[in-house]
């Protein structure tokens, strides 16, 4: 068995997802929303995207979690659009406002290859769940020309089960944030109103595919690893998130617990999330995680 994973996948097998991804994408079907935007006709639903790869920024990045950054950072792509709308959102330059520039297939693939060359520990694709189809294609290229670094699927947690499966065998590291426990909140917050359900899902199929966060060396080699966003007045629900996480994945799953909120984009237009959180709330989450037994969750 090599490692990474998609390594171990035959080119007409890669080819395969690569086809069923394309699928899903025209009509639109690759998130929850399923909103069918007609995209080989050119159509663009909520994400805004097309049929081309559509890139923000790329880089090594020393912010991430550290089993990610290692020595020489986490080789992120930031990927424009995306099929949330969170009026807190830290990114709303790229997510939302249009930022970025479409680039073709193989453009993503010689990125995917810089990042290795620069020394990047990992392919961290930031926001990929509408750009599936594109990215799959672009590994399969970057492949064929030597790319051996696992790839993190950073991502929003509201993904299609359909979606996921044909990523099973090519993604290594599943990082999705686990961003609400209340529907309410998801639908006034992030226009998602299914989000607990479709996270819920996501988590499980991510888990059965690649299991608990696997380190070796200090990096993160394979798992899942699952971000949650502290929230003002526990807006996040994180104790019916972080009791999902214990009964129903793994006690033993790496959950970052993020402290890092602070309003911005459109945030100042809701009074109960135009507050950064404060320290008693954070201890509360840290507390709660602990008397659950998540003994990998924590500040990372």
């Amino acid at each position: 068995m090599k490692y990474p994973s998609y390594l171990n996948l035959t080119a007409s097998e890669l080819e395969k997802r690569i086809q069923g991804l394309y699928e899903l994408a025209s009509p639109c079907r690759l998130c929850p929303r399923e909103c069918r935007a007609r995209r080989a006709e050119g159509e663009r639903g909520f994400c805004r995207t097309g049929l081309k790869p559509w890139v923000a920024s790329f880089g090594p990045h020393f912010g991430e979690e550290r089993e990610l950054v290692g020595r020489y950072g986490s080789g992120t792509i930031f990927f424009s659009g995306c099929n949330l709308g969170c009026v807190f959102c830290q990114n709303f330059t790229i997510s939302q406002l249009g930022e970025g520039e479409e680039i073709s297939v193989a453009d993503l693939a010689r990125i995917m290859l810089r990042l290795e060359r620069l020394g990047c520990h990992n392919v961290n694709l930031v926001t990929p769940t509408h750009q599936a189809p594109m990215i799959l294609e672009a590994l399969a290229l970057a492949r064929d020309q030597g790319l051996e670094i696992p790839l993190v699927w950073n991502c929003g947690g509201y993904e299609s089960v359909e979606a996921l499966k044909l990523l099973e065998g090519v993604v290594d590291i599943y990082m999705p944030d686990f961003k609400y426990g209340d529907n309410r909140v998801a639908a006034r917050l992030s226009s998602a109103p299914d989000y607990f359900e479709r996270a819920c899902e996501a988590l499980r199929e991510m888990h059965r595919q690649v299991g608990d966060l696997v380190v070796r060396n200090g990096l993160a080699v394979r798992g899942l690893l699952v971000r949650h966003l502290v929230l003002p007045h526990d807006l996040a629900g994180t104790e019916r998130v972080l009791r999902f996480i214990r009964d129903e994945i793994s006690p033993n799953t790496y959950v970052n617990l993020m402290a890092q909120y602070y309003p911005t984009h459109r945030a100042w237009e809701y009074p109960e999330i135009a507050r950064r959180i404060t320290s008693e709330e954070y201890k509360r989450a840290l507390a709660l995680a602990q008397s659950l037994g998540l003994h990998r969750a924590g500040p990372h």
